[in-house]
């Protein structure tokens, strides 16, 4: 006889599962704090064994070498697309300062552009849509567009010493510990042993082996959420907190990848951030860091030095 009552299986902390809407997650960027622009877009390269020493206090492992998972994510320079004026929470006026051809694909460019001068008086935040240049990096034609918030004391001043100029890595003040935001590799469609973590059933089963036994009950005649059911498995949008940062460079300076290159991405020829542990994600996926808006003692106190990567 069955039992009478049993775990759900899979979890419901994310719902619905299904593909995001956009390859660049939107940030809730009130928690988060930090100086000047508090994004930037950045791309997957590929993973490797990095050589770090550390040097925790207290730690067991303190003043010894060690060899840790590291991924390392490609940063080209961005720019300024358009500026946005918030008042209560709501968009009170967009100027577009920027009508580069690469934008042609994404959205729908003025022939001449405005001026800062025609700002509202009556704002209480400003933002700004940034674009990334990863034509500068062999890595595609099209940019990738996100809107990132400002912690300045004259925001407006600090937007317009960035208009029309490329903003590098060394413009973004990069923090110990950053939030990572993007999407997991996709999977597809899948059946629910595989989405959900069902067990196999008898294989005298009817109506199917690899399925959940009963979708629902005659009453109500309805199959809720809740039943495991084949469906879209990876491409969800995922966020991961406090990563430690282990170090940044340039590959002109300094390079950091194989002869050979990363695999399925290739020579980095530009700015570039290790990361200590794994990002969401296949190789060349766009990756959004932010600062982290909730960092823990655990992370905060841990201090590595960066020492070279092992191929």
């Amino acid at each position: 006889m069955a039992q009478p009552k049993r775990p759900r299986k899979g979890s419901l902390q994310y719902w619905p599962r299904k593909r995001a809407a956009k390859v660049l997650p939107s940030v809730n960027w009130k928690p988060v704090k930090g100086d000047g622009l508090l994004g930037f877009i950045t791309y997957k390269a590929g993973m490797a064994s990095v050589l770090i020493k550390d040097n925790t206090e207290k730690s067991i492992t303190q003043g010894k070498n060690l060899i840790v998972p590291a991924t390392i994510l490609e940063v080209p320079n961005m720019k300024i697309f358009s500026v946005r004026f918030y008042k209560n929470n709501q968009v009170l006026k967009e100027i577009i300062v920027s009508n580069d051809k690469e934008l042609k694909k994404l959205v729908k460019l003025p022939k001449t552009l405005p001026s800062l001068d025609s700002t509202p008086k009556d704002f209480d935040d400003i933002r700004v849509i940034a674009y990334s240049l990863p034509k500068q990096i062999s890595l595609k034609k099209t940019p990738d567009m996100i809107e990132l918030a400002i912690s300045s004391h004259d925001k407006l001043s600090f937007v317009k010493s960035l208009i029309n100029k490329e903003i590098s890595l060394s413009d973004f003040k990069l923090p110990a510990l950053v939030d990572i935001h993007g999407l997991t590799k996709g999977k597809g469609l899948v059946g629910p042993m595989r989405r959900f973590g069902i067990s196999k059933r008898q294989h005298k089963s009817e109506k199917g082996v690899r399925r959940p036994g009963s979708l629902a009950p005659w009453h109500p005649h309805v199959v809720t959420f809740h039943a495991p059911m084949a469906g879209q498995l990876g491409m969800f949008s995922r966020v991961q907190f406090n990563l430690k940062v282990l170090g940044s460079g340039n590959a002109k300076e300094k390079p950091i990848a194989p002869k050979s290159g990363f695999r399925h991405y290739g020579a980095i020829s530009s700015n570039y951030i290790i990361v200590l542990g794994s990002v969401q994600g296949p190789p060349k996926r766009q990756i959004l860091i932010t600062p982290s808006f909730r960092p823990t003692k655990l992370q905060s106190k841990k201090k590595f030095e960066f020492l070279e990567v092992l191929h």
